[in-house]
């Protein structure tokens, strides 16, 4: 039985990433993902119509309403992808392993999240407000301003904090509890994108309504984005020793506890300063980001992934024999 389930588990695993780098994306109706935004959307307006919008209000009834809402749909997503797992697992090995990778397979991002960063890339070589304007699709922040370095530093580091959010967090996740771990990680991290913002967003308050949502996300990603800074300091061979002493106070710079970590790595292993305007800069003595640095950083974070996976499949068949001792 064990035997059975690390077979499963490993052959998932690749399968995935095989879809991911062959296939991409399912249709936009048939993607779990979009399906929890959608959730996500019109529970998060209910969720307001009782908000005071008030700046610094205090408001409890809005925390708890999130905090229901969200256990809810945490509840929904993760029961139904314990009840399709449970429904592969009684399949042969390799039928279940091949249905649990293509049921993972949404609920990571590789390979869009490599095109997106190098679409900015392209853009930004024709012309800076190109660049601006494809990075509006990726970050949430005000490209107006941003010179061609800050576009450039703002795709690279999408690219470090998302390497965590779209790839290791989730395979953390389903190598610790399969399917329903990977799919409720997906859904807090989906949630904590819509809602945890620290205030206003788009005329609505999210002070207190997405106080959960954002605390939720903090807890399932504190290991995971160690993690992957940990993996990107490996990919840079032997300097990764000297940039771990520096890594603690470089990540400490962010407002959020865990995407400096990926983040900071990354500024370190290339060299460069990273910056959000007025918030943070990361490796202030870096020098300014570089075309040839988004490339470079693409190819940190795809060794990443490659030492990634050969991680995860020890750490499944360690768990197993764990379980069976």
């Amino acid at each position: 039985m064990i035997s059975t389930w690390v077979l499963c588990n490993a052959l998932a695993l690749v399968v995935a990433l095989l879809a991911d780098r062959y296939w991409g994306e399912p249709p936009v109706r048939l993607h779990p993902v979009v399906w929890i935004g959608n959730y996500l959307g019109t529970a998060g307006a209910w969720v307001q119509r009782h908000t005071r919008q008030q700046p610094e209000a205090r408001d409890l009834k809005a925390f708890w309403l999130a905090a229901l809402v969200w256990i809810a749909g945490g509840a929904m997503v993760s029961g139904a992808a314990w009840m399709l797992q449970a429904v592969l697992l009684g399949l042969p090995w390799w039928a279940a392993g091949l249905g649990l990778g293509l049921l993972l397979k949404p609920l990571l991002a590789w390979a869009m999240l490599q095109s997106e960063v190098r679409a900015v890339e392209a853009a930004l070589a024709q012309s800076l407000d190109a660049g601006r304007e494809r990075l509006r699709w990726l970050v949430s922040r005000d490209v107006t301003v941003l010179s061609d370095t800050q576009v450039r530093e703002s795709a690279i580091e999408t690219l470090a904090e998302n390497l965590n959010d779209s790839v290791v967090a989730p395979v953390f996740w389903f190598v610790l509890l399969g399917l329903p771990g990977a799919a409720l990680y997906r859904f807090a991290n989906t949630a904590d994108a819509m809602w945890g913002y620290p205030g206003f967003y788009k005329g609505q308050n999210w002070a207190w309504a997405g106080k959960w949502a954002a605390r939720a996300d903090d807890v399932l990603s504190w290991v995971p984005a160690r993690i992957t800074a940990a993996l990107l300091l490996l990919c840079a061979g032997l300097r990764g020793g000297t940039l771990a002493r520096r890594l603690p106070a470089q990540a400490r710079q962010t407002p959020s506890p865990n995407s400096g970590w990926p983040m900071a790595a990354m500024a370190l292993n290339l060299g460069v300063a990273l910056r959000k305007p007025g918030v943070y800069v990361l490796n202030p003595q870096g020098r300014a980001a570089l075309p040839a640095d988004t490339e470079a950083a693409l190819v940190y974070a795809s060794k990443a992934v490659l030492m990634l996976i050969l991680i995860a499949q020890s750490a499944i068949v360690l768990i197993a024999f764990g379980v069976e001792r």
